[in-house]
């Protein structure tokens, strides 16, 4: 793989893994966009380690706690908050793990890696996200979330395996539908993405496998910085945007897109 087409696989990764706008699907338009074949499954595992690093890093706060509960939660404490965090967390990756495998099984995965599928479901889930951040509520924080409400999240979030929804944005449209403001919603969703990524890429790794040459290490470490960089500057960027502007922004560029995929499918 040429340097240029490994910086803007990282890069694209990176940006695109926590913002509301589909990094599986970017990850998918890419090979098409610049004419190269596809990049690969050991390529994909090195740019979740990297985007997943990142959301370690900038919720450590949280991800401390969740840890530090862990044990707590093995002897049957669910009161405390660390534990009942990392149970939360638990709990809502489940339907998106059997989702997943539903997937792989069915051999639906590769069905629907289509222009036309990554184009209604960027439109669609687009909109989606524009109606439910108007009509959400802002009555609940982080503090107000319950077992109920990550078994519902994790339901919405199951549905980002299609490509073109985005895990973050669906997850965030069903939190901003549950009344969660717009800063507890995308801090949800970023921390539901933590165990989710660690499934997806141990997924990948397992069925990749550990043999690789020295080439694809060196370009497996490039990807791993890049796309950690990336991912850590988006998503300083949106917390830091939703503070003074809601999910419109995102929903316009999603929009825009999914109307010109599906014009380039139709015609």
């Amino acid at each position: 793989m040429t340097l240029y087409h490994l910086i803007l696989l990282a890069l694209i990764q990176g940006i695109t893994e926590f913002l509301p706008i589909s990094s599986s699907g970017h990850l998918i338009l890419l090979p098409a966009a610049i004419g190269t074949e596809d990049q690969g499954q050991f390529l994909d595992v090195a740019v979740h380690i990297g985007t997943l690093g990142a959301v370690v890093l900038f919720f450590w706060r949280d991800v401390r706690l969740g840890l530090i509960g862990l044990p707590k939660l093995a002897r049957g404490d669910t009161q405390d908050p660390g534990a009942r965090l990392a149970l939360l967390l638990m709990i809502a990756t489940i339907p998106v793990v059997l989702f997943g495998v539903f997937l792989a099984a069915s051999g639906l995965n590769d069905q629907l890696r289509s222009i036309k599928t990554i184009g209604w479901t960027m439109l669609g889930f687009g909109l989606l996200l524009w109606w439910m951040d108007r009509r959400g509520g802002l009555q609940k924080d982080m503090a107000d979330w319950t077992l109920k409400d990550a078994i519902l999240l994790g339901l919405w979030q199951a549905i980002a395996l299609i490509p073109g929804t985005s895990r973050s944005g669906i997850t965030i449209t069903g939190a901003r539908a549950l009344g969660y403001d717009r800063e507890s919603a995308a801090r949800i969703a970023m921390l539901m993405s933590i165990p989710a990524i660690l499934a997806s890429g141990g997924y990948l790794l397992l069925d990749t496998g550990f043999d690789l040459t020295a080439r694809q290490a060196l370009d497996a470490a490039i990807a791993v910085a890049l796309s950690f960089g990336a991912a850590l500057l988006a998503l300083k960027f949106m917390m830091m945007l939703l503070r003074t502007v809601s999910f419109t922004p995102y929903v316009i560029y999603r929009v825009i897109l999914g109307a010109a995929l599906l014009f380039i499918a139709y015609s």
